[in-house]
């Protein structure tokens, strides 16, 4: 197994990497690959926000957006509420989240690329928003106290952990009795090949990562949440593979070669709600 240390620095270097040639223009996936699509056009970052989402924030916040789905838009927010991003990037959940959750509520981000964080306080005093914290750390480590959230969000970041029941450990720590997971993240229909698996700088990619379902869901039990599902919001085909392994956003900007046939049909976008109970 490779050293989770390891694999959490390759995931670091190459978003810090990603939103720098985001903001310039100059590419966006959601694993920042060396030669990343162009902003929104790979399969699994395009067509994720509406018109009227993306204008009410800075354009380097949509931009800087590397996710696989839009959980603030399924997650149901209230005003009031407190809601942690968990791998907040260029801090476009965030920023969304706390304008859901209005000036009696707060959005805190949590990430661990300086770069990301430098870019979302950037956009946030652009939006100017009094009601948004980003904070520095890993996921797997949440700096905040227990049951002090309402909400947890997520946009395809838990799938690039190499402790994921760590992760839902903390996300279960953090929230509140009654309180909710809501990610937007990738998810295994069926095994991958143990080749694609096996990459180091897959690791920093939007797949390999990836738990299958079933295991998903056992971990997300283990952790101790309740009335857990997972939705599939897109399943990726043997057409949106061959995007992927064309321009390196898959396999790690061409550390390997992939098959599209081996990924067709195996991959989903998908949104993953759970509660902590009462």
């Amino acid at each position: 197994m490779t050293d989770k240390m390891d694999i959490r620095e390759v995931v670091k270097s190459k978003y810090g990497q990603a939103v720098k040639l985001a903001v310039k223009g100059k590419g966006s996936c959601c694993c920042g690959s060396s030669t990343p699509a162009l902003p929104g056009t790979d399969p699994i970052t395009r067509d994720l926000y509406s018109a009227s989402e993306a204008a009410e924030v800075p354009p380097d916040a949509l931009l800087a957006s590397f996710g696989c789905g839009n959980p603030t838009a399924l997650a149901q927010l209230k005003a009031g509420e407190v809601v942690l991003d968990l791998g907040s990037g260029g801090g476009i959940d965030v920023l969304l989240s706390a304008k859901r959750v209005g000036p009696s509520g707060k959005a805190y981000g949590l990430d661990m690329t300086p770069e990301m964080l430098e870019l979302a306080r950037k956009n946030q005093r652009i939006a100017g928003i009094a009601n948004a914290e980003f904070l520095q750390g890993t996921i797997e480590s949440i700096p905040l106290p227990d049951a002090s959230v309402d909400v947890i969000v997520s946009n395809c970041v838990i799938n690039l952990s190499p402790d994921k029941g760590q992760v839902l450990r903390e996300a279960f720590r953090v929230l509140r009795p009654g309180g909710r997971l809501a990610v937007s993240d990738i998810v295994l229909k069926r095994e991958l090949p143990e080749a694609l698996k096996r990459s180091l700088e897959a690791w920093a990619g939007c797949v390999a990562g990836a738990l299958q379902e079933q295991e998903y869901r056992d971990k997300l039990a283990a952790a101790g949440f309740v009335e857990i599902d997972i939705e599939p919001t897109r399943v990726y085909t043997k057409d949106d593979a061959q995007e992927l392994v064309s321009s390196s956003s898959c396999c790690g900007g061409g550390a390997m070669t992939c098959d599209p046939a081996e990924i067709d049909g195996a991959v989903m976008s998908a949104f993953v709600r759970a509660v902590r109970p009462r």
